[in-house]
């Protein structure tokens, strides 16, 4: 139990990006499968996260997904044959209460079920790990979320842009004069303009389901705040983005929601707070978040960088933070709508997981495995583990270079 234990941290601990492998390798002796997906429309971006077979993984379509959801009631796992990458499959599927999916496609000679109950168990902590760091924003889903976004953008506009081009040749030559079967052209007209619409309408609707509209967000963040603060006297003013703004990206909405919350508890936490200012705008290319305050001036604006560092780092977010004594304090924070140029150095460090973010810090700092061992609470060995991991990942062959690489960062 203790190895099984210690196997099932690792999978979600590591970068979200990579959960599907590490889950498919955990399950792979018990639950003998040729390809793993993880279906959630919680992570804006990228909904599917697959392991196994490049045949299968890379033909799994949502549609496929969606119909099969409907098909299994949460929490009561299902061996079933289904149309998977364009194929009946043997599978074996578990959906979770809050609707996250899994399948696997099983091998052809372990098609029972083995142990349905206990997978589902088993998943039930990956799905919530899932949910927890897109609901927290963390920087490994935001570097996740951010790369998806990028890429289908990118490969959505080369796709309409190859489509658009052939359709508006074939339209060209259908609209020749030196054509005389009249019928033959208007009917093949009328298909491939109904066409061009279909493919621009599809488009605009696959760039939508990776934004969200930011006052919706903002409208969310508000009852989330005055609920928290349900019994704090402090006046609460909330000034909502406008209305007409374009959607922004999923990441940018996560990170601007969790950011803010982040900010207003700082705020709360000074004593004698009597008003708080909580304000988003968007002029499309960025979004700008602004936290003041009628207050003591005595924010902890060390203590709140520290907070909001991986996140604003990740997305090439920028943050100020003003605490005036006797006269109050002011947090604002700009986030990018479009991605930052690469930066090497900014990639590397973006895939690292949680722990070893905390290991490179406190090596920063200068202390040795046994003082981070201590003030992480892990041993000695583990953070040797951690440390010969981070310096793979960075490519550096010494703690002095990852420490350089940290803090040019601003780690």
């Amino acid at each position: 139990m203790g190895t099984e234990l210690a196997g099932l941290r690792e999978v979600i601990e590591g970068p979200l990006h990579e959960i599907a492998g590490r889950f498919s390798r955990f399950l792979a002796d018990r639950w003998p499968h040729t390809a793993l997906i993880i279906f959630t429309r919680e992570c804006t971006g990228r909904p599917r996260k697959v392991a196994g077979a490049i045949e299968t993984i890379n033909k799994v379509t949502l549609a496929e997904l969606e119909d099969l959801k409907t098909r299994i009631e949460p929490g009561r796992p299902l061996c079933t044959t289904a149309t998977i990458a364009g194929e009946a499959r043997a599978v074996w599927v578990v959906r979770d209460p809050v609707d996250t999916l899994l399948v696997l496609v099983a091998r052809s000679a372990a098609r029972r079920f083995p142990q349905p109950e206990v997978l589902a168990e088993v998943f039930g902590i990956v799905a919530t790990s899932i949910r927890q760091q897109v609901a927290q924003a963390s920087p490994d889903y935001l570097a996740e979320s951010r790369a998806a976004s990028t890429e289908r953008a990118r490969t959505i506009a080369e796709m309409a842009a190859a489509h658009e081009t052939a359709l508006v040749t074939i339209l060209t030559t259908l609209r020749s004069t030196g054509l005389d079967d009249r019928r033959a052209r208007l009917a093949a007209t009328d298909s491939a303009s109904a066409a061009l619409v279909a493919l621009r309408t599809a488009q605009e609707s696959d760039l939508a389901s990776s934004e969200e509209p930011a006052p919706a967000v903002f409208a969310k963040l508000r009852k989330e705040i005055r609920q928290v603060l349900r019994h704090h006297d402090a006046q609460l003013d909330f000034v909502p983005p406008p209305k007409d703004v374009r959607p922004v990206p999923g990441e940018i909405a996560r990170a601007a929601h969790a950011m803010t919350r982040t900010v207003v508890l700082a705020f709360t936490a000074q004593p004698g707070l009597a008003r708080l200012r909580v304000a988003w705008d968007c002029d499309g290319t960025s979004l700008r978040v602004d936290v003041r305050d009628q207050g003591a001036g005595r924010l902890d604006t060390h203590a709140l960088r520290r907070e909001l560092d991986g996140r604003a780092r990740t997305l090439g977010a920028t943050v100020e933070l003003d605490a005036v004594p006797d006269w109050g304090s002011r947090a604002t924070i700009s986030l990018p709508l479009a991605p930052a140029p690469d930066r090497s150095d900014g990639s590397k460090l973006s895939s690292l997981n949680r722990r070893e973010l905390e290991v490179l810090r406190l090596v920063t700092q200068g202390k040795r495995n046994k003082a981070i061992g201590i003030e992480l609470g892990i041993t000695e060995s583990t953070v040797k583990f951690h440390v010969a991991g981070l310096l793979k990942k960075l490519e550096v062959s010494s703690r002095g270079e990852a420490t350089a690489l940290a803090l040019d960062a601003g780690i």
